[in-house]
Formats: structure tokens, sequence, C-alpha cells
């Protein structure tokens, strides 16, 4: 980042540069990076980050961060992995990193392609089952749709038991790709239409639209809290206020969540093992967009801010 945005990310705020790789060390790696997603959630980074986040703001100079998946290319020695095995790591938006051997994570063959690591999948699975307790037979109701979190918590809550998924979207436009493409219910542009009661409510916007969805859910409805675009995208970054009338949810008995859990290995195994049988045999899809080379990443950040594409965007290196 070569400064920081006062307003919104764009390629102006972003520098690509050549910079010498050095030799890994004991205990470290050089992975040839092939894909790194970009979210609109990096805005907050970008501009000082939030205290307690998992990842620390980005200053200028520095390399934005983000999960990303690679070959290992050459080791440093010690145990570990080996050259061709493919890592995930968070040293993103560069196209080689030496990493540390604690900082990787063997992809092994759980997935059928390496892209599919890239996905929020355990994100949507915990909000879905952990956090709003999905009854079979309930209606889901997801905020923006169509984004990196959208895309799959939409499939995945039918796959869960969901009698009814349906959505919101920025757009009439994008409202009929999530019925038409991810095979929602319905989908809703907020305050353009009226939006249908739900069961269970999954986030990822917060603000005027989860207020909004509050106001017509239905009694006991479970709400997973997943992320703050409108802060995010309207607001400073780095706050995403809200009003809500604390008497109405006790009174109708909802309840809300912030989803914020990593799996332990044995989760992450169960749950990988779950996942890749699911993606095999069709039953799930990932839906995301691919621009190549990494000239492009800033680009794609504004295009994804912009609400341009469906599903996530990855960068392919």
């Amino acid at each position: 980042m070569v400064a920081v945005p006062e307003g919104l990310p764009g390629p102006e705020h972003f520098e690509v540069v050549d910079v010498p790789v050095r030799e890994p060390g004991p205990g470290e790696v050089l992975v040839r990076n092939r894909y790194f997603p970009v979210s609109a959630r990096l805005r907050t980074l970008l501009v000082g980050g939030v205290e307690g986040a998992p990842l620390p703001p980005v200053r200028v100079g520095e390399v934005p961060p983000s999960i990303t998946v690679g070959e290992v290319v050459a080791v440093g020695g010690g145990e570990g992995p080996g050259v061709g095995d493919w890592m995930s790591h968070w040293d993103g938006w560069r196209e080689e990193s030496v990493v540390p051997v604690d900082g990787c994570t063997p992809l092994g063959d759980w997935l059928p392609d390496p892209v599919a690591h890239l996905g929020s999948w355990w994100t949507s699975y915990v909000a879905l089952t952990r956090h709003a307790r999905l009854r079979s037979g309930e209606t889901v109701l997801v905020t923006a749709g169509a984004g990196g979190v959208g895309s799959i918590v939409g499939p995945l809550a039918r796959l869960l038991g969901a009698g009814r998924v349906i959505a919101t979207a920025r757009t009439r436009e994008k409202a009929q790709r999530l019925v038409h493409e991810l095979g929602y219910d319905a989908a809703f542009v907020i305050g353009e239409e009226p939006v249908e009661a739900a069961d269970v409510i999954v986030d990822n916007v917060g603000g005027a639209t989860l207020r909004a969805l509050l106001d017509v859910a239905k009694p006991g409805a479970r709400v997973a809290l997943v992320g703050a675009l409108e802060g995010q995208l309207t607001g400073s970054g780095t706050t995403a206020p809200v009003e809500l009338d604390t008497f109405g949810l006790i009174l109708r008995g909802i309840s809300l969540h912030g989803v914020n859990n990593r799996p332990d290995q044995d989760e992450r195994d169960d749950w990988l093992g779950r996942l890749g049988g699911w993606l095999r045999s069709g039953a799930l899809t990932f839906p995301h967009v691919r621009v190549s080379g990494i000239d492009s990443a800033p680009r794609a950040l504004q295009e994804v801010i912009a609400g341009h594409h469906l599903g996530t965007v990855v960068v392919e290196l």
C-alpha cells in the first residue's frame, strides 16, 4: 500500500513492486503462491484496523495480508513439508513468500481443487449450525447473498435442511442472479421491496439492513452476525453502529450471536472431509471469479467493493 485511502480504496492506493526473495532458512519454506482472494473487508485493515481483530492494520509500505494457497518450491531444512506440497498461509498479495513452517497449513487431498480452500466454508457452517442453530424446514435469510460468504451460506443452508432460503442484494439484477445461478428461493433489495420474515438470519452487512430484517424477523429468530459491510463500505471502515429496539428483541425472543470461530485440528479434519465429499458429488460448488495476475489485485478489490461480481473473487498467479 502506498497511501492510506481517505474513502474507499482504489488502484491508486497500491503499487506492484519487484523485490528480491531470499532463500528459506531452517524451519521455513519458499511458497510459489497460486491463489488469494480479495475482500471488501480489507478496507478496515487499510484505514487502521479494529482493536482485537485477528489481523493487524496495514501501514504504508506494507503488503496486505490474505489467506493464500500455493506450492512449496524450496525448503530451508528440518522436518515439515516437502517440495511440491500445497500449503495455505496468510502472507498474501505476493507471487512468492518465505513462510515459517508453523505458519503454513498443508492442504492435503481433502478438497478436489486447491482454490476451494479460499471459500468461507467454515464461517458459513458455524454461523448456520453453532450460532443460528438451523432446524430442518426453517427459513434462512442471508444478507449480501452475492458476496463471498453469502454465496456459500445459501446453498449450504439448503443442504443442511433449510426449507426456504432467501437473500438480500444491492440491485434487482444481482437479486435475479442469486435466484437463477445460486438457487435462492427469492432475493430482495432492501428499501425497494418488502422482505420476508425468517427463522435464521446470517448477516454480513449490519447497519440499516440488519435493523430492517430484525423488524420483520419471526419470533424466536436467531441471528448470526458475520460481517459489517455497511460500516466498511459507507462508514469509517472501522465502526458499524446501528440503533436497535432491544425491547422488541426481548419480547420476541430474538437472539444475536457474533461469529468468530476457528476450528481446532479435529474439527478442521472432520469438516474438510464432509466438505470434500459434497464438492466431489456436486452437492456443493464454489461460486467464485478468477482474475489473472498480481497487477489485477487492486482493480479486483475495487470491483468487489462496487459489487460487480458474484461469489469469492480470487487472484490467480
